[in-house]
């Protein structure tokens, strides 16, 4: 394990790790990719398959992909707003960090129709409810609501 530590050190200590190399042709690949992913967020909204309202993290996200792509010093001036020396950490940290702020939003969202749809529920057993106790106070029994598949052959023959 120390032999693993020993080997890596020099590396970190040069600060090799903190720069960002990439080639002419990683760099149109990666924003090609980015277009790409934007283009795929307007799709998804033209088929009403994506909402509007989320859609906007997810652009946001396509031009943070844009913007390392087109700038990748940008990673090394955020590694160093962050304190982090390697640019991959700073990379994967953002990257959580977007993740855990989806994941929040995304059950508070749930959270939110969850308790909605208790109430539409609770709403709707009311309403049945009083609908059967307005055919019971009628004397008929029956219920105001739309006829059932036996009562339609029987209302089609009177």
């Amino acid at each position: 394990m120390s032999a693993v530590l020993a080997a890596w050190l020099p590396l970190a200590a040069n600060g090799d790790g903190a720069k960002v190399h990439l080639t002419s042709q990683t760099r149109i690949v990666a924003a090609v990719l980015a277009v790409f992913f934007m283009l795929l967020i307007l799709e998804l909204i033209r088929r009403d398959r994506l909402q509007e309202r989320y859609s906007v993290i997810w652009f946001v996200a396509g031009l943070g992909m844009l913007a390392g792509a087109a700038f990748p010093g940008l990673l090394e001036l955020v590694a160093d707003l962050m304190g982090v020396r390697d640019t991959n950490v700073a990379l994967f940290s953002l990257v959580l960090l977007l993740l855990l702020g989806l994941a929040l939003n995304f059950s508070v969202l749930m959270s939110r129709q969850a308790a909605q749809i208790t109430r539409l529920a609770q709403e709707r057993a009311l309403e049945g409810a009083r609908e059967q106790a307005a055919g019971e106070s009628n004397g008929n029994g029956s219920t105001s609501g739309p006829p059932e598949k036996g009562d339609r052959s029987q209302s089609s023959s009177a």
